[in-house]
């Protein structure tokens, strides 16, 4: 059985790693599998993405991010001469950046040489990180323009070849800002939206501006900027209190959202920087189910899912994922999760 508490700990292997985005494999976006967990005690079922209206019910409140995917992988070159992978993740207040040089030995003051004569210094490593650095960017651009003329899209080793941005884009992005993408949202097509909408099912927007996804395990999340507008958490009030369901799409709309909850309970117009953190100690407040991707072993994202169903619900949907072929990462199957 996956052991999810203490150390969230199971093994994947590459075979259920998507290593190319559902178009290249045949599908479109919104035929990728979705795993369905439903009721306490129940067996988690098999479905497509597009059968996502069939399942939501009129007045049920879809919260999704609008946040778009930035070409956040730079090439520079350290002190030593080596080049090297620079992941530009966070933007902290103050103007300094959150990044990651990544597989080398970096120090203290060293400066990093990027394009255009840029440099990014590094400042002192990022709380306890071993990997994350508080970096000041000198650049001859604003950021987001420079990284669309000098980036490439951030890709781990289990994605084979590079893919354009627009790979990497949800339907709902807007505001440019995230180093990797929100990608539960990814599955979202204009037919699914279409569909969505004629049933009565409400889209509410709010942004969280993901930074680098590549926590080490056990790691917790680190400060990212979000904003909850008031339309939103009126709309969210609105349906909790009428007993409907709000559904997160994904654990970025899942952590701005509760960013935003009040002592009381409800959801107020907010915006800044969160590292809130939804666990079982800490549960879900504002939503009540969560579309979601699957996550790596022992990562916090797994506590977060226990903040909203039993862990034993959440174990034996991995169970049935694993068993059933499943695909984990950003190109991946999604997971619904309906706790109520």
């Amino acid at each position: 059985m996956i052991a999810l508490a203490p150390r969230y700990d199971f093994t994947l292997t590459p075979e259920l790693e998507a290593h190319e985005p559902p178009e290249a494999r045949g599908l479109a976006r919104d035929e990728v599998r979705m795993l369905v967990s439903a009721a306490a005690g129940s067996e988690p079922r098999d479905a497509r993405f597009y059968e996502l209206p069939r399942i939501l019910e009129r007045g049920d409140v879809l919260v999704v991010n609008t946040s778009a995917t930035v070409p956040a992988a730079l090439e520079a070159q350290a002190a030593s001469g080596e080049t090297i992978a620079l992941h530009v993740s966070t933007t902290l207040p103050g103007g300094l950046n959150v990044v990651e040089p990544r597989h080398t030995h970096v120090r203290e003051g060293e400066c990093l040489s990027l394009a255009e004569g840029a440099h990014a210094k590094l400042l002192m490593p990022y709380r306890s990180s071993s990997r994350l650095w508080i970096a000041s960017l000198s650049l001859p651009r604003p950021l987001n323009e420079f990284l669309h003329r000098h980036g490439k899209p951030i890709r781990y080793p289990y994605v084979k070849a590079e893919w354009p941005i627009e790979a990497y884009q949800t339907v709902f992005a807007l505001h440019p800002g995230s180093a990797e993408m929100p990608s539960a949202a990814r599955p979202f097509s204009e037919r699914v939206l279409a569909e969505l909408v004629a049933r009565g099912v409400i889209i509410a927007r709010l942004m969280l501006h993901c930074g680098v996804a590549s926590l080490e395990h056990d790691e917790p999340p680190y400060d990212e900027y979000f904003s909850v507008p008031p339309e939103t958490a009126a709309t969210v009030n609105s349906a909790r209190a009428g007993g409907r369901r709000v559904l997160a799409v994904g654990t970025t709309a899942a952590r701005a959202l509760e960013s935003a909850v009040d002592e009381r309970g409800r959801v107020v117009a907010s915006r800044g920087w969160t590292d809130h953190m939804i666990s079982p100690g800490t549960p879900a407040r504002a939503f009540n189910a969560l579309l979601t991707g699957l996550h790596e072993p022992r990562s916090t994202h797994l506590a977060l899912l226990q903040g909203l169903t039993d862990g034993r619900e959440i174990e034996r949907a991995y169970q049935a994922a694993l068993a059933r072929g499943y695909l984990w990462h950003e190109f991946g199957d999604v997971h619904l999760i309906l706790a109520a």
